[in-house]
């Protein structure tokens, strides 16, 4: 079955770096799209960035761009996210997700993404 499995989150300062993991199995990971979305206590989920299955191409939400970047690796199917200047409204759970047919979220080059599985999240907070 698929599984998403992030890790990497945990505290930071304003300003710090996190480089957050996602070990994907189940399925064929170098033929998705994969994203990056995040969900702010008290807030709507937010699609945080993509990258695409053919070259590489990647894509971000307007307030990640410059600080974050989405990059894959699949040999190892694994997603990352390499988080810099990092502020306090970056605090969130992240969740990497698969492209599929199910949910549907503003974002991506095409305005919206949809993706089919999501995993369980990974904390990231960032405060002094």
């Amino acid at each position: 079955q698929v599984q998403l499995v992030e890790s990497g989150g945990g505290l930071a300062q304003p300003g710090g770096s996190l480089r957050l993991s996602c070990a994907a199995s189940g399925f064929p990971f170098s033929i998705n799209w994969m994203y990056w979305i995040r969900q702010a206590p008290g807030k709507r989920l937010e699609w945080v960035a993509a990258i695409n299955n053919f070259d590489g191409s990647t894509y971000y939400a307007d307030s990640m761009k410059g600080r974050f970047t989405i990059s894959r690796d699949n040999a190892k199917n694994t997603l990352y996210l390499q988080m810099n200047s990092l502020k306090p409204e970056d605090t969130a759970v992240y969740y990497c997700a698969k492209e599929g047919i199910g949910t549907v979220l503003a974002g991506g080059p095409t305005s919206v993404i949809r993706y089919d599985y999501r995993g369980q999240g990974t904390q990231v907070t960032v405060s002094s």
